[in-house]
């Protein structure tokens, strides 16, 4: 299947009707809302890393609204054990049987909140889920169905209280965002609309979750030149050999970077990826997954000038139309 341009204008037109339904609810923040909706096209799970107040949490409440599919909040405490999430047979002694009782996690678009004030052992639960769309328990498996999202918020490290995400689970997102403090316009419209308790509990469903999966697909066939193709491998490989990274971009971080490309090429009216698509998306797709070197970290380098010292070393290839 090739993607027309009749197919990029619909694509657009929807994804614009998504966008604006969610920036009513999030003021100031039209970039991150489309980073999180090609995230969701793109079905990926999408990490949102900020302080607290920033309206991280009404982002994803906002995303669950649009979305006509059903949600659920997770709010991660360190108490919280890895069943609160997947689920837990119980005994039925009406049937004298074991029922299986679904967790938080089987729903279309799944917010977990604070997720980095959990266990280690409970945030792993989330691991086989966000890869492979279904739970294990007692040797069974239970599909959650799709779509199916995972939005998760986590406050920074350096707070009090959070334990860091391990890098195999960082992977398993595939964006990460952070929204910011408002400026000084859109902080002047929340408080003059401050009578209003719940921006993102006002927003209306824009489409039915059963059309996302066609629009993935839709996405997944957009054109991809080869000289794009090994801009994003020249990019991994120089990431793997910068001196102050410990940690470079994957083969499945390359395959992610691509996906997002193609949502957000046919996101903006186009059926094919440019090497612009590849730089704009660089930073929400790259960041969590190169780790900065203990020495590195030390002397003050941040993942961003690693980011911008592998984009000055590595040439993109000339862009012109497919």
């Amino acid at each position: 299947m090739s993607v027309t341009p009749e197919h990029a204008a619909r694509f657009r037109e929807t994804f614009e009707r998504l966008v604006a339904n969610v920036n009513a609810a999030i003021l100031g923040k039209d970039h991150v809302v489309r980073l999180a909706f090609t995230c969701l096209l793109s079905e990926g799970h999408l990490l949102l890393e900020d302080y607290p107040g920033t309206g991280k949490t009404s982002l994803a409440r906002a995303l669950a609204q649009t979305v006509k599919g059903t949600s659920s909040r997770i709010q991660f405490t360190p108490d919280l054990l890895p069943s609160d999430v997947t689920g837990v047979q119980v005994y039925d002694q009406g049937t004298r049987r074991f029922e299986f009782k679904p967790g938080p996690i089987f729903h279309s678009i799944v917010l977990a909140d604070e997720i980095n004030r959990a266990s280690p052992k409970t945030q792993s639960a989330l691991l086989e889920v966000m890869d492979e769309g279904h739970v294990t328990v007692d040797g069974t498996r239970y599909p959650v169905g799709r779509p199916f999202m995972v939005v998760a918020t986590q406050n920074p490290v350096e707070q009090a209280g959070t334990y860091p995400l391990p890098e195999a689970q960082l992977d398993r997102f595939l964006m990460k965002a952070s929204l910011d403090y408002p400026d000084h316009d859109a902080m002047v419209a929340l408080l003059r609309d401050s009578a209003v308790r719940d921006r993102a509990a006002e927003i209306r469903p824009a489409i039915a979750a059963e059309v996302l999966e066609p629009l993935s697909r839709l996405a997944d066939h957009v054109l991809v030149r080869d000289e794009v193709l090994a801009y994003v491998s020249r990019i991994a490989e120089v990431s793997r050999q910068h001196k102050h990274v410990k940690l470079g971009v994957s083969a499945r971080g390359c395959l992610a970077y691509v996906r997002c490309a193609k949502t957000w090429a046919i996101a903006h009216g186009r059926t094919f990826v440019t090497p612009d698509d590849i730089r704009v998306l660089a930073g929400p797709v790259l960041s969590h997954r190169v780790l900065v070197n203990a020495e590195a970290q030390f002397d003050g380098v941040t993942v961003r000038q690693v980011l911008n010292d592998i984009f000055y070393e590595v040439a993109p290839p000339l862009d012109r139309a497919a």
